[in-house]
């Protein structure tokens, strides 16, 4: 993770020649950082879940930040997860504000109908604000989604047994 600059920002009146920092500008350059995709939980763990049984999907989000410079002046980025685009790799899909839970809040879960092999993932839509020097924090326009990596699952029937008891 990079650092967040303190270096002293003093403007003086842009001269005509000069070009100006935009909104645009930041907005652009946002857009094309190298953002990490979420890392996505799965419970039960190791890999198998059962059928018609809420499958548990979480991440753990943490916020960014990052320095870049542009036209020579640096410009400081707070960035956080927005919003979740939740793949469960039967065609089901959820979008939520929510980055879900661990047991026992569950959050976002999802029942597979059939077994199989099920690749799920979630894409994970970022926002930011940015300051330029000491100046005051402003929204970024627009967003950026990063795909995550699909997560191999398989969901397998349960076979019921009678167990007795000895008494």
């Amino acid at each position: 993770m990079l650092g967040t600059s303190t270096t002293d920002f003093c403007a003086g009146p842009p001269t005509p020649d000069e070009p100006q920092l935009t909104g645009g500008m930041i907005a652009r350059a946002f857009s094309e950082l190298p953002l990490p995709g979420s890392a996505l939980n799965v419970q039960p763990p190791d890999g198998v879940t059962l059928v018609n049984f809420d499958t548990n999907f979480y991440v753990e989000p943490r916020p960014l930040q990052r320095t870049i410079t542009l036209l020579g002046q640096q410009v400081q980025l707070r960035i956080w997860a927005a919003s979740y685009h939740w793949r469960f790799g039967d065609g089901t899909v959820l979008d939520s504000t929510s980055p879900g839970a661990p047991y026992p809040d569950l959050e976002v879960t999802h029942d597979y109908l059939r077994t199989g092999r099920y690749g799920a993932r979630v894409d994970t839509t970022y926002q930011a604000e940015y300051r330029v020097g000491t100046g005051a924090w402003q929204p970024v326009e627009g967003t950026s989604t990063i795909p995550g990596t699909p997560v191999t699952l398989r969901a397998v029937e349960a076979s019921p047994s009678l167990v007795g008891a000895d008494r």
